[in-house]
């Protein structure tokens, strides 16, 4: 049941209260592989219909962590790392953050829409639509595979990008979803394995929780071993450069390594889970920072191979 909400206390809610309900650190995630999607793809873009679109995106995001966080206040409540947030401290109410939410829904697939193109809107309205409700509302309580399907929602920004560029989606975008869609389990199972109490209090199904550390740790390492070869995939598929394909490979058996220690960690040990934790945000940003420097070194070294 949802905590009594103390109207003086809604009266008073700071901005501050309702830029933290749409999750600032995953909405710089989203920014930062949608203006991956954007750089890559070939085209262009007019700069002020490029920023549009990215703030278009980055409030599609946060629109998506305000319904969730509107619907899971039961949830929130009862963990330790979100009992803080501002629904369940009564800053803000249950119905405002659903009004807040469907209003920034509408504003940014729209305002992509009219300004960008409808592909690159659509897109954005089905990965709201995927995350608030197909994620939060049935496979985050109801399955411990909710990070595996529910990944598709981070994992469509990239498209998104790209969309909005070319108006049409090919296989590289494709491929982006597909190394975002693999990382997010050994990414968050690691985290879960050691906020598993947390997730046990609030009742959410997750792995460590239902099929216990030793089947979660295998987990980690098997999606590993297929998302670092995958990482390398934009080089071999000719789609980035040797330079990109080099740093991919060092990253991807970084990644393994960290893998392979949570994989040997005894039960009830976390310290190579938090690291491997880490390393996993610093993967895909470094590997989609490369991308990006990969597509805007090309002309000048194809400059310089043909002068």
């Amino acid at each position: 049941m949802s905590p009594a909400v103390d109207p003086a206390l809604v009266m008073t809610a700071k901005p501050g209260d309702y830029f933290a309900l749409m999750k600032p650190r995953v909405m710089s995630l989203v920014i930062f592989t949608a203006l991956t999607g954007m750089v890559v793809a070939p085209g262009h873009l007019h700069p002020v219909l490029a920023a549009i679109g990215v703030v278009a995106i980055a409030v599609g995001a946060g629109a998506s962590g305000v319904l969730n966080m509107a619907y899971e206040v039961d949830i929130d409540g009862l963990m330790k790392r979100t009992r803080s947030r501002p629904i369940p401290m009564g800053r803000v109410s249950t119905a405002e953050a659903y009004t807040f939410g469907l209003t920034l829904s509408i504003f940014s697939v729209m305002t992509l829409g009219l300004a960008v193109n409808w592909l690159a809107a659509a897109l954005l309205a089905f990965t709201i639509f995927f995350y608030g409700v197909i994620y939060t509302m049935f496979l985050k309580r109801f399955t411990a595979q909710n990070i595996v399907i529910g990944g598709a929602a981070g994992a469509l920004p990239p498209m998104i990008g790209w969309a909005a560029v070319t108006g049409d989606v090919t296989l590289y975008p494709v491929l982006l979803f597909l190394i975002i869609l693999l990382w997010t389990p050994p990414h968050f199972w690691a985290l879960a394995l050691f906020v598993q109490e947390d997730y046990g209090r609030a009742g959410v199904p997750m792995l460590p929780n239902t099929h216990g550390e030793r089947a979660t740790r295998r987990q980690i390492f098997a999606y590993t071993l297929i998302l670092a070869p995958l990482g390398v995939a934009p080089f071999a598929l000719g789609f980035a450069s040797p330079f990109y394909g080099g740093a991919a490979i060092v990253l991807g058996t970084l990644f393994i390594f960290h893998a392979f220690k949570v994989l040997r960690e005894k039960e009830a040990e976390h310290g190579a889970a938090k690291k491997a934790f880490g390393y996993s945000i610093v993967y895909l940003f470094v590997l989609f920072a490369m991308l990006m420097l990969d597509a805007a070194l090309a002309p000048a070294l194809e400059r310089l191979v043909s002068a």
